[in-house]
């Protein structure tokens, strides 16, 4: 009998094309997803993957499958909504809050897919810069906030959505574009320009630059094509995620390296009460972002 567990693991393999990053989606070893995609097989007589391609590609009979897959997915999403409004009585509220602008336009996405299920879910963003942005979930200003930090708090629940690289963002033909990565030390003889958030919340201060004692001169804006132009005109040198500032790394406006030889990673996590975090448009809303992320930004990972 195929189970819902096969289809699923059909799908997170079809979607990450190597079953070590399948397993982790799904929560499972590679040996035991392994068992499963054998025993789905086994059961339809056919084999479900190209065993020799990498990344892994589907056969004829493992395409069709999936087509099944996605279709009993949506009547299951689509029964899961319909239970959830009839349970609630009515959707309810989505109030979002991010730690920086650049996060924004990645938002968007994500909001427009979840409003073709949850048309009736007031989704709204909570502007500006907070100190204590994970504070607005028990000031009832925000039911979502979007972090890169882990601070554990009684009652919030931390989701992890991705990982990334932050990088170091330079003028096209600034000297350092002749490593191979930065230093702290490098940082030292040049303007820093990021958020005006603590900076507790900025990673390339908090885990390189404190540790290593330096404090470069520095700048602050809230907008993120300011930082570039300050950046592109040499007048500052920043350290933002790469799927951030992708665009701009396309068109060759910035150039970008590494911090430190084995690069500079953090994860982005999606911040809820516990009460929040049982609630079913919250969490399909959680897995509207991780599935726009990963079919949409180049460079980012699954959480570690």
């Amino acid at each position: 009998m195929i189970e819902l567990r096969h289809l699923k693991a059909l799908v997170a393999v079809a979607e990450t094309g190597n079953l070590s990053k399948a397993g982790k989606r799904l929560n499972l070893s590679q040996p035991a997803l392994s068992h499963q995609m054998k025993a789905l097989e086994e059961h339809v007589g056919a084999e479900l993957f190209q065993r020799k391609s990498n990344p892994l590609k589907l056969s004829p009979a493992g395409d069709r499958l999936l087509t099944t897959a996605y279709e009993v997915e949506k009547l299951i999403v689509q029964s899961e909504r319909d239970l959830a409004r009839i349970a609630e009585g009515k959707a309810g509220q989505l109030r979002i809050a991010v730690e920086c602008h650049s996060c924004f336009d990645w938002l968007m996405p994500s909001m427009d897919a979840f409003r073709e299920g949850w048309p009736e879910v007031e989704m709204d963003l909570v502007s500006g810069f907070h100190p204590d942005p994970v504070g607005l979930l028990h000031e009832d200003v925000a039911d979502l906030v979007i972090v890169s930090h882990v601070k554990p708090r009684p009652q919030v629940v931390h989701h992890p959505l991705f990982r990334y690289e932050v990088l170091a963002l330079l003028a096209k033909n600034h000297p350092y574009t002749s490593k191979t990565h930065l230093t702290a030390r490098d940082f030292a003889r040049e303007t820093l320009v990021t958020y005006p958030i603590p900076d507790d919340r900025i990673d390339v201060i908090r885990d390189v630059l404190a540790p290593a004692k330096i404090e470069p001169l520095r700048r602050k804006t809230e907008l993120t094509v300011a930082i570039l132009q300050l950046v592109a005109s040499h007048r500052a040198i920043a350290a933002m995620p790469g799927w951030a500032v992708q665009p701009y790394l396309e068109r060759n406006y910035v150039a970008s390296r590494p911090i430190r030889k084995n690069g500079l990673f953090a994860n982005l996590y999606a911040a809820t009460t516990d009460v929040a975090a049982k609630s079913v448009y919250m969490l399909e809303f959680l897995d509207t972002m991780r599935r726009i992320s990963f079919s949409t930004l180049k460079g980012i990972e699954l959480p570690k």
